[in-house]
């Protein structure tokens, strides 16, 4: 997909520069939420890790706990070229800890490890912290002026350009599935085309709304989200006039739609809208529903949280924040700088 063809929020940044120079200046330290239970059949393995793919390092646990690859799970992809913070779930019934002192991996190391009652799975955490140095820069006022600017509005809630592979490659297969071009049996790359597509119809509803100056403003039918919740509900006409000052005040996001096979979820004037925005989209519709993939939603806006920056000097700055689960830290970034060079995060 084209991210530069999606509305951005502040205008197009004048400021070029560098993301991950080195893995150095991307540090993800991934959030559970919750503290291990220090008892049960699963150890939470928390490791360090530079220049190794989450899926490596998981197989390489497996093999020092002798188990199978599949008693090994975590809660998200991290990135490879990046310093990463991450639980892994060893599945150990009746087994002794193994020592993890002897766990040698290169680029990885072992932080912490505690017992805990339940298997972790895919979206288990609450969120990611990231510590990012943005090197080369040509704007840093105008940078500083968009970071007030997000501290306030935030930014747009893009699925980033590694949901859509290398050259936007998910996206091409994907057509290419539906248009029985091609036969997808391997899970992994079903799961990969398939989300891609629902990314990308996403990506094209929040920049018409973007665009039309209606990412904050309510519609008739549109699917309201409350804050740090994934339940939502349909704006209708009898409460409508006391919805838009809780947008206003952040209290409920309006969201766009994860299609699936089933109603986009909104209703009357938000739901032709949304059609209206994904006639050219009829190939990934189609795959989508034949594939029985379930609907979902996903708020259009995007708050990052505990941010805080500092300039190291008049070309490089060091930026943290926190994002909740799902959400892509090459969207912030997005709106502050256009990339000299494009490494996507596969952080979620």
């Amino acid at each position: 997909m084209d991210m530069s063809r999606l509305t951005w929020l502040y205008g197009e940044p004048l400021s070029t520069g560098k993301l991950k120079a080195n893995p150095e200046d991307f540090i993800v330290e991934e959030d559970l939420g919750f503290e291990p239970d220090g008892e049960g059949e699963h150890l939470l393995v928390r490791i360090r890790k530079n220049g190794c793919n989450t899926q490596f390092v998981a197989e390489q646990l497996a093999r020092f706990a002798g188990i199978h690859p599949r008693l090994v799970s975590y809660a998200g992809l991290k990135d490879r070229h990046a310093v990463t913070e991450q639980w892994f779930c060893l599945h150990l019934p009746g087994k002794e800890d193994p020592d993890l002192s002897q766990f040698a991996l290169e680029g990885c190391e072992v932080v912490r490890a505690a017992r805990h009652r339940k298997k972790m799975r895919i979206g288990t955490l609450k969120g990611n912290a990231f510590t990012l140095v943005l090197r080369q820069l040509s704007h840093l006022g105008d940078i500083e002026t968009r970071l007030q600017n997000i501290l306030l509005q935030g930014v747009p809630n893009y699925f980033g350009e590694q949901r859509f592979g290398r050259g936007g490659n998910n996206l091409v297969q994907a057509r290419k599935w539906a248009n029985n071009e091609i036969r997808v049996k391997e899970r992994p790359k079903r799961s990969f085309y398939l989300s891609a597509s629902r990314s990308a119809m996403f990506n094209i509803i929040a920049s018409r709304r973007l665009a039309d100056n209606t990412h904050r403003q309510v519609m008739l039918g549109d699917a309201l989200q409350l804050s740090g919740r994934g339940s939502w509900f349909v704006a209708t006409e009898e409460e409508f006039d006391s919805l838009q000052p809780r947008v206003d005040s952040n209290e409920l996001l309006i969201t766009a739609p994860l299609p699936g096979d089933g109603p986009l979820g909104t209703r009357e004037v938000a739901e032709v809208f949304e059609q209206g925005c994904l006639t050219d989209c009829n190939e990934l519709l189609s795959l989508i529903k034949r594939e029985r993939v379930e609907p979902a939603r996903r708020a259009i806006m995007l708050q990052p949280l505990h941010m805080s920056w500092k300039s190291w000097d008049e070309a490089t700055l060091e930026l943290k924040f926190w994002l909740p689960a799902g959400s892509f830290a090459t969207s912030v970034v997005r709106e502050l700088m256009r990339q000299e060079n494009s490494d996507a995060d596969i952080t979620e």
